[in-house]
């Protein structure tokens, strides 16, 4: 393995993008054995960024040494999640809210500039209820963030099972979501738009195209398998270039209105990968290679 593994690498080589940055999450890379593994396996495969967790890193190795890693495998932190249960009830979003400060003060430190959460298409509350609270509880996360020089982003999500999954219809559009942002009323709200839920709403890349770059946080990339769209399941995802999204214009349309941040892959399944989490990455990097040479947006 170890031989097959150091000739994979040299055939590797970091593909640049124009102005785009690849990046990974821990979702189908398998059982990791720690953040540090994620960064080191990005790094040796060219990635240029990581989704994770940056108060933990900083809670095990330090500022300086994060800090130190970080630069010496070349990679940034592409996002950290918003540790704050904002559907919940009043006492757990005061609690994740007073944890807030720290969680963005470590991102920071880490050059971090982004933070990212989800928006479920359907919720037991009624939804004008859940919405104005919700609206109340998203501003002043992105105060306490904004304070940190980090913008939010929110991610719509669309796949058609989940629009139905709990009692009452909520947001799945990009419309919608750029209508909630615009009543949080923030300046650093923005949208974290995923190649998957862009498929699921039935959209195009001249959707992409009437965005400006500025109202995009982050990019998640994946794929879709070849059945009806709205069989489609959120936890059924393929590795990029391996279905039928296409992600060529996807990246395209990105690249045509001047986004420049972090594309990370994110690809949920039912049940964990049984591959290692180096046979995971090394398929990632194929799948990127694949579909950013398509879009013409990397040289060898």
């Amino acid at each position: 393995m170890g031989e097959n593994i150091t000739i994979i690498e040299m055939n590797f080589k970091r593909l640049e993008t124009i102005e785009m940055l690849q990046g990974l999450t821990t979702a189908g890379i398998g059982k990791l054995e720690s953040d540090l593994q994620l960064i080191e396996l990005a790094s040796r495969y060219g990635f240029d960024c990581v989704d994770l967790d940056a108060k933990s890193l900083v809670d095990r190795l330090g500022t300086e040494e994060a800090a130190a890693l970080l630069q010496a495998s070349n990679i940034q932190i592409g996002a950290i999640g918003l540790p704050v249960e904002w559907r919940g009830t009043d006492e757990q979003f005061l609690e994740g809210l007073e944890k807030l400060p720290s969680a963005a003060a470590a991102a920071a430190a880490l050059g971090c500039t982004r933070c990212c959460t989800y928006i479920l298409p359907s919720t037991d509350a009624p939804a004008a209820h859940f919405m104005a609270v919700a609206t109340k509880r998203l501003r002043s996360c992105a105060n306490i963030l904004g304070a940190y020089g980090i913008r939010l982003g929110l991610e719509f999500v669309g796949p058609h099972h989940l629009r139905t999954q709990w009692k009452h219809p909520f947001i799945w559009t990009v419309q919608e979501t750029l209508d909630w942002i615009d009543a949080i009323g923030e300046p650093n709200v923005g949208l974290l738009y995923d190649a998957y839920h862009w498929y699921t709403n039935e959209m195009s890349v001249s959707d992409i195209r009437q965005l400006r770059a500025d109202q995009i946080v982050h990019v998640h990339i994946n794929d879709a398998k070849d059945i009806p769209v709205q069989d489609v399941l959120d936890n059924d995802r393929l590795y990029p270039g391996e279905g039928v999204i296409d992600l060529a214009g996807f990246l395209r349309a990105l690249n045509d209105i001047g986004y420049a941040g972090p594309v990370s892959q994110e690809i949920l399944t039912a049940a964990q990968p049984t591959a290692s989490p180096e046979e995971l990455v090394i398929r990632s990097r194929t799948a990127f290679d694949r579909v950013f040479q398509a879009a013409g947006l990397i040289q060898q």
